[in-house]
């Protein structure tokens, strides 16, 4: 399962600095106030459920307009509810 949750992370990460135009380091500082954040990820570090969700939930907020949130990567159902209204 983390494995996943990792790739999650990752597809976020990469698409939302691709949008943005961003560094990896930099969407760490603004996601999880942590530059390293996704280098150690990549690096096969752990997090924990909560940092997990908190990211994702800092990506929910942050999403670019116009950039399709990934497929595979679930987004919290209460940031479904709202992009839908």
């Amino acid at each position: 399962m983390e494995t996943e949750l990792a790739r999650h992370l990752l597809t976020l990460c990469d698409t939302f600095a691709n949008a943005r135009e961003l560094g990896e380091a930099t969407v760490g500082r603004h996601c999880a106030a942590d530059g390293r954040f996704f280098p150690r990820i990549r690096d096969g570090k752990t997090f924990t459920a909560k940092k997990y969700d908190e990211v994702v939930a800092w990506f929910c907020l942050h999403w670019p307009e116009g950039v399709e949130w990934p497929d595979k990567v679930p987004r919290p159902p209460i940031f479904v509810t709202e992009a839908a209204e």
